[in-house]
């Protein structure tokens, strides 16, 4: 297949909307990250597209043809993919060799063919021990190998590294992502976390409340988010008042010049910077701010200022972190967001300037 075509897919179980008109395209070779928090409809997604679940309405396509829709299921045996779940789901019973047999056909070269399952994912030499002799990351490769070997078109990853630490969580995620280029196998991704689904994916599709708000590229996801939801899903925030103009945002930090993209016409706007855009400086030039306060975390110093009427969270290195009560000056750089239609659903995930590490002042 060179093209997956998820097109208006909605899903209830009973009266709960779990999806409602979702839309993605993924192309043939590439790495799509569908990025939401828990609940939004993630998993519900990837299996519409697995065929373990029906949909209720809208189509599910491979290149041209139908997979799923209303009145058309194709059974995930015939789909082509391969899935691997949150948990690995290995035969405790079956040596890894076993595991990754299982589910190829007893064909003539099954046995070259598993070799090099495992050979890809890292896992040559381990063939004869069972699950329980494996650490967790390893036997995340033997499930990866599994869906590997019949040599799918897509691949399905569904958080299967969400039981490790984030270290190597995502040192796991980027191994596998690699592997899967290698083969240019097209896959889809499942994550809650921004950090790993900027890291591997060629797009990322973040999702909130069953729908897919924004897919494009990560560094477009990032520096121009759809909405404020977006934007606070995928990083830290800062959200200020402003003004649209001509010119540009007229801000509590100054006129600020504003992405192509922006959805606010002139008139009052929100606005929205990533915290890494604005520079904290003992002169000017600058926006006037005062530490109003701090708190030591270590290799950095998280500091509320207050400039004008407008509250500011930034994180500093702690060695240079200016101290309680002192006078600062902030500027900023690059371009902002500017949002003016707030629909209720966003404006709640608006109110508060938020930091990489989830503080809110």
């Amino acid at each position: 297949m060179s093209r997956i075509t998820i097109d208006s897919v909605s899903k209830q179980y009973g009266h709960i909307q779990v999806l409602n008109q979702a839309s993605l395209t993924v192309e043939h070779g590439t790495v799509v990250a569908l990025l939401g928090p828990s609940g939004c409809g993630k998993t519900t997604l990837l299996r519409l597209v697995a065929g373990f679940d029906r949909v209720d309405q809208g189509r599910i396509t491979f290149d041209e043809r139908v997979v799923a829709s209303p009145s058309v299921f194709v059974p995930p045996e015939r789909r082509g993919i391969g899935y691997v779940p949150q948990e690995g789901s290995l035969f405790p019973h079956l040596t890894v060799e076993g595991n990754v047999r299982y589910g190829l056909r007893k064909q003539r070269g099954c046995h070259q063919r598993v070799n090099e399952a495992l050979a890809l994912t890292g896992l040559s030499g381990l063939g004869k021990r069972f699950p329980h002799e494996l650490s967790g990351g390893q036997q995340q490769r033997v499930a990866l190998a599994r869906a590997l070997a019949p040599d799918p078109a897509l691949i399905l990853l569904d958080e299967p590294f969400n039981a490790l630490d984030l270290d190597l969580r995502r040192r796991m995620c980027e191994d596998v992502i690699g592997v899967l280029r290698q083969t240019g196998t097209t896959t889809i991704l499942v994550t809650h976390d921004p950090g790993e689904a900027f890291a591997v994916s060629d797009r990322m599709a973040v999702m909130q409340t069953g729908e897919i708000m924004q897919c494009a590229s990560p560094e477009n996801v990032y520096w121009q988010p759809a909405n404020p939801a977006v934007a606070r899903l995928t990083g830290g925030t800062v959200f200020l008042s402003g003004d649209v103009s001509a010119q540009g945002v007229v801000s509590p930090l100054g006129l600020l010049a504003t992405h192509g993209s922006v959805s606010a016409t002139d008139g009052a706007a929100l606005i929205m910077l990533r915290p890494e855009q604005i520079r904290v400086a003992s002169q000017g030039p600058g926006t006037l701010a005062r530490v109003m306060h701090r708190s030591f975390r270590g290799d950095h110093t998280m500091l509320a200022l207050m400039a004008g009427n407008a509250q500011i969270s930034l994180r500093a290195p702690s060695l240079s972190a200016p101290d309680l009560g002192a006078s600062v000056y902030l500027s900023v750089q690059g371009a902002c967001m500017a949002y003016s239609d707030l629909s209720p659903r966003y404006k709640d995930h608006a109110i508060l300037t938020h930091t990489n590490d989830g503080i809110a002042w």
